[in-house]
Order: structure tokens, then C-alpha cells, then sequence
């Protein structure tokens, strides 16, 4: 599903990555964790395609089997529309649009026909609880219903591939184990892939496997460890 090599950056003189190689399966759900200023966000920034590695012979990054650093930017622009989705701690919904109308957004991006796009988005609301709330403006929804209004965004392209920077970082605890729970019953009922970056220790180990940056590269210790599998042992 995504295979990153040899993925560097630097911002001046400052190097962030260090030369990251890494590979997720379609299906899984990974955590990238490590402490703050380690690379994490700009990892998922270049491996979800909204930032550049820097230029390398050596480095390659194949999403789906798609060769993503050899795209102009409007192959890469319509490609990251179609199959990619995007969920932010801040979950940045446009305060003018009601909740239906942000969910649509990308939808009408890829030039989809406004009828079923509405339907889709009714559904995806419906389906996170929200179907009451499909009118109502950012301001008029709690927190948690406006990541969840995210995530509908997110899905409304029906991506292969979520990726998602602190997800639960603005939320109350209830509303982040909602939504934690939300990320595992969407992968297991539409087979999304999912790389998380999190402080979430709880979500983090909830993951399939936890990857662990530090000073720009995964620490290859505890890199390819199955923490589900080791979770399941301990509640066994």
C-alpha cells in the first residue's frame, strides 16, 4: 500500500528526516509516535503527499502501487483528492458551510455530481451519528462532532489510504475514545488504511503496529513489532 525509502528532508540547515524507510500493508492501522520535534508530522506530511522529501536518487515513495515522486503537481493534486483523506487535530472545517456541506467539499473537488454527493455525505453523517446535526454551522457543534464531521469529510472520496495528526489532541477524553473506536469500525467495515500520528499513548497501542521516531529516523528496536498481537497476549 505505501512504501517510503530513504525519505529525507531538511528545512535549511536544520536535517528533520534522516533517511526513513518504512512499509504499510493496506488494511493496517499504524501509530507513529516519539517526542515532540522527532519528524513526525513532517513524515506524514511527505509520505501523505502534502510536503516533498528532498531530492534523492536514492529515495522513492509508492502509494498503491503509483510512483508519487514522479507526478507533476496537478497529477499528484488529483490523485491525493481521489485517494487520499485527511484528518487533523484542528479538523479545519470552513465555518461559512454547514456540516453536510464540508463533508462534500473534496467531492466536489473531483468534480462529483452534487445529487449523490449529498447522499453519500447524508449517509456518512447517518452513520457517525449525526444525522441531525447535517445543517448545522461548525460553531453549533461540540468538538467531538466536529472531528467526526472531519472524518465524514475524509471518507466522502472513499480513500484507500487516512492519515491523521493528532486526531484526538483537542478532544475530551470520552470524545477521543469515541473516536479511536470510530478509526478501527471504519477500517474493519470499508478496509480503509490508517497511519496515525499520535501523543495518544492509549490509541497508539491500539494500533496494528506502533512505529517510534526518534531524531528523524524509526528506531528499528521497535519498529516491526506486532503490538496488537501483543496486546491480545496480555488480555488473554
Amino acid at each position: 500500500m505505501i512504501t517510503a525509502n530513504n525519505i529525507f528532508k531538511n528545512y535549511d540547515a536544520l536535517q528533520v528526516l534522516k533517511g526513513v524507510t518504512l512499509h504499510i500493508e493496506k488494511g493496517e492501522i499504524v501509530s507513529i509516535v516519539g517526542a515532540s520535534g522527532a519528524g513526525k508530522t513532517t513524515l506524514l506530511q511527505i509520505i501523505g503527499t502534502l510536503d516533498h522529501p528532498n531530492t534523492n536518487k536514492e529515495t522513492t515513495l509508492e502509494i498503491n502501487g503509483k510512483n508519487i515522486l514522479k507526478m507533476d503537481d496537478a497529477t499528484l493534486s488529483k490523485f491525493r483528492n481521489e485517494h487520499l483523506g485527511f484528518i487533523f487535530q484542528f479538523h479545519q472545517l470552513l465555518p461559512e458551510f454547514t456540516a453536510l456541506e464540508n463533508v462534500c467539499i473534496p467531492a466536489y473537488i473531483a468534480k462529483k455530481e452534487k445529487t449523490p454527493t449529498e447522499a453519500e455525505a447524508k449517509r456518512l453523517l447517518d452513520y457517525l451519528g449525526l444525522s441531525h446535526r447535517i445543517h448545522h454551522k461548525p460553531n453549533e457543534l461540540s468538538g467531538g462532532e466536529q472531528q467526526r464531521v472531519a472524518v465524514a469529510r475524509a471518507l466522502i472520496n472513499k480513500p484507500a489510504v487516512i492519515f491523521a495528526d493528532e486526531p484526538s489532541g483537542n478532544l475530551d477524553s470520552t470524545s477521543a475514545e469515541n473516536l479511536h473506536e470510530l478509526f478501527f469500525k471504519l477500517r474493519d467495515e470499508f478496509g480503509q488504511t490508517f497511519v496515525i500520528v499520535t501523543h495518544n499513548e492509549a490509541l497508539a497501542n491500539m494500533a496494528d503496529r506502533k512505529l517510534t521516531m526518534v531524531d528523524g529516523n524509526i528506531d528499528t528496536n521497535v519498529d516491526w513489532i506486532d503490538w496488537k498481537a501483543i496486546n491480545n497476549i496480555e488480555t488473554n
